[in-house]
């Protein structure tokens, strides 16, 4: 599988730099004003670059580098004009693994105006149990842009047969996961660890909402970790001293009980709120049915209930026209129900043999 880092540029004459591992749709999408944010109130768009990775990693290593660069470097590098892009960065973006941080040279000198993005944190599980939770973990994790990782002492061993599975084609994620003997070597490069604990087990420390938390980390261009504990009892007082920050998922005190890939789902959407994905497509509900179409339909249903003496007895009537139409008119009926409905009563009044 292919992923992509492209550029586009707004009808305002910037630029939008992103990726995603179906170009062809993303860019339909883009142009449709399918996705919400910078490209939907900038419209029409037009496609000016891409470049194809072997990884998702890889394709947004690029894509931060990219968002990182001026106006001029970028238009070298739609042109193609690699002299120019050297000329003006001093030295190409790398496409390897190492940690996402923007090229923010200009003529061979740091830009500090421009800002640094963050990269996407490691998600790490500290003592998983069962394979199958670290795949569904895994596949809640990739429903919302995140892929590293890490692992500390999953009890039952590494790679666990039961998580592929589990992980329902969030295989990549998996297959490169690592795993580490403590917490403190798992988030040794990261300079920002968050713990995800409904309390806080006599440890003081800031203690942010899954939100709060996710506007943090987009915020700072260093490296976030965010722990998550066993499945039975947590991340115990140990793990929790490690991290600087404490994450608490607001839950009913009566039931404050997530499993682990549910805890994962929560945190992992509200950073991906910040970041460009993929939205289902709009569908626009048919229109409401006119007044007067609603009124013909009633007028329908009373007429055929008068023919079969349904309004009985007489005094009662307008009571009973008055809750029929109460009842027809509390939904929210659109035009193409109401033309199904009479056409039913229509059938009704004049039966038809087939």
């Amino acid at each position: 599988m292919a992923f992509h880092t492209y550029i586009l540029r707004c009808s305002d004459g910037h630029y939008y730099v992103g990726h995603t591992d179906n170009l062809e749709r993303r860019i339909a999408q883009h142009q449709a004003g399918e996705i919400p944010g910078y490209t939907q109130t900038r419209l029409p768009v037009a496609f000016l670059w891409s470049a194809d990775f072997p990884s998702r990693a890889e394709a947004l290593q690029v894509e931060l580098q990219l968002k990182g660069w001026g106006r001029p470097k970028k238009e070298a590098l739609i042109r193609g004009d690699w002299q120019a892009v050297q000329a003006l960065a001093k030295k190409s973006f790398d496409t390897g693994l190492r940690q996402a941080q923007p090229l923010l040279r200009t003529n061979g000198e740091e830009d500090h105006s421009a800002p640094q993005l963050a990269p996407p944190p490691v998600l790490v599980l500290v003592r998983p149990q069962l394979g199958e939770n670290i795949g569904k973990a895994a596949r809640a994790m990739l429903n919302f842009g995140l892929t590293e990782l890490r692992l500390v002492a999953p009890r039952d061993g590494w790679p666990n047969p039961s998580a592929g599975p589990a992980a329902s084609g969030a295989d990549r994620v998996l297959a490169d996961a690592t795993v580490y003997d403590s917490v403190a070597d798992a988030v040794a490069d990261c300079a920002h660890v968050f713990a995800t604990t409904v309390r806080r087990r006599g440890v003081v420390k800031p203690v942010m909402s899954p939100e709060q938390a996710a506007v943090a980390i987009h915020g700072d261009p260093s490296r976030a970790a965010i722990l998550f504990g066993p499945e039975r009892s947590g991340l115990d007082s140990d793990d929790v001293a490690i991290a600087r920050t404490i994450i608490t998922v607001p839950i009913n005190p009566e039931f404050a009980s997530l499993n682990l890939a549910q805890a994962v789902m929560v945190v992992a959407y509200e950073w991906s709120k910040h970041v460009a994905l993929a939205q289902p497509s709009r569908v626009e509900p048919d229109p409401p049915a006119l007044q007067a179409d609603l009124d013909g339909m009633i007028g329908q249903w009373e007429m055929m209930l008068e023919e079969a003496g349904y309004f009985f007895p007489p005094d009662r009537t307008p009571v009973t026209k008055r809750m029929m139409r109460t009842l027809l008119t509390k939904p929210n009926w659109s035009a193409q129900e109401v033309r199904t409905v009479r056409g039913m009563l229509t059938a009704l009044a004049k039966p038809q043999k087939r």
